[in-house]
């Protein structure tokens, strides 16, 4: 996997920002920068030397939340994590949130840094952007690691929608934002303790570093209408599906102990030829809060197979 000298001369060209506090930093190492990409701005993290890695968070979150997994991969990974469409310290955005359309975000984002090549890491919504992103463009994307969470359209799909626990896909509007507008923090919390193995563990400091990014004007908007793409992801990912077949490049399906575990393995055998298991011991949906050590290893280790 070769990437390419651009890279170099765009992260001298791309402007840096602050970086993010109350969580762990990023390494000194890593810039920030602001990417024009596919009518919006994307904020993005970049660090390391060798082949390219793309972390894409998920809800609730946003790419802080592979800070511990970046500092280890950059000891041999030009590694690459942005802020999806809207989100985190990205440009405010107000449409534009179907996955097919978020994947062009991410390679146009690659274009920019000149990378011709990815393994892609993807937690929670990432995964659906990573999954289009794969689908679109298998001759990019070398290896992909999906972390607990469900592709909408893919396998058990409307088995998983009858879910009670899920009933923030359908949550949105104007009224729901009225709702929770200065609110976010309790909105939030209702995530990060209920998808928790334990919710001590996505400690005070992380939840409080959230909790105001989301509050940033637009970006509950934003989060909204991730969910509110679902009918047209699951209509996108069937179409795909259907006319290109299943994707061929090696796949690793993560789930929580206690959470999606083994049934992300069984979601992602609907739609791809080389799928590999993995289980995160005592953790639920928030593996880099909960198990960072064992998430970081188990997709080390799969990024090193030949």
């Amino acid at each position: 996997m070769k990437v390419v000298g651009l890279l170099i001369s765009s992260i001298a060209l791309l402007a840096a920002v602050p970086a993010a506090a109350d969580i762990t930093p990023f390494p000194k190492e890593f810039a920030e920068r602001e990417v024009a990409t596919n009518n919006t701005t994307l904020h993005v993290r970049v660090g390391g030397r060798g082949p390219a890695v793309l972390l894409i968070h998920g809800y609730g979150e946003t790419g802080d939340m592979w800070s511990p997994m970046a500092a280890d991969l950059a000891r041999d990974h030009v590694v690459i994590v942005p802020d999806l469409r809207g989100m985190g310290l990205s440009a405010t955005a107000t449409s534009g949130f179907d996955k097919k359309n978020q994947a062009a975000d991410m390679a146009g984002l690659l274009d920019r840094l000149g990378v011709s090549k990815v393994a892609v890491v993807a937690h929670d919504i990432g995964n659906m952007v990573a999954y289009a992103l794969a689908m679109q463009h298998p001759e990019r994307v070398t290896r992909l690691a999906v972390i607990d969470a469900p592709v909408p359209g893919i396998g058990p799909w409307e088995e998983v929608l009858k879910n009670p626990l899920l009933w923030h896909f359908r949550f949105g509007g104007s009224d729901m934002e009225r709702l929770v507008a200065g609110r976010e923090r309790i909105y939030l919390d209702r995530f990060w303790n209920e998808f928790s193995a334990d919710p001590k563990k996505f400690d005070e400091a992380s939840r409080q570093h959230y909790a105001a990014l989301y509050a940033r004007p637009g970006a509950m908007h934003a989060g909204f209408l991730q969910f509110a793409a679902f009918d047209q992801d699951a209509s996108d990912n069937k179409a795909m599906l259907a006319e290109r077949g299943k994707l061929k490049m090696p796949l690793l399906a993560v789930g929580g102990e206690r959470s999606f575990g083994p049934m992300m393995a069984t979601v992602m055998r609907a739609t791809a030829d080389q799928v590999e298991e993995g289980i995160i011991p005592a953790a639920g949906h928030w593996i880099m809060e909960e198990n960072p050590a064992a998430t970081t290893a188990m997709i080390r280790a799969f990024l090193a197979k030949k």
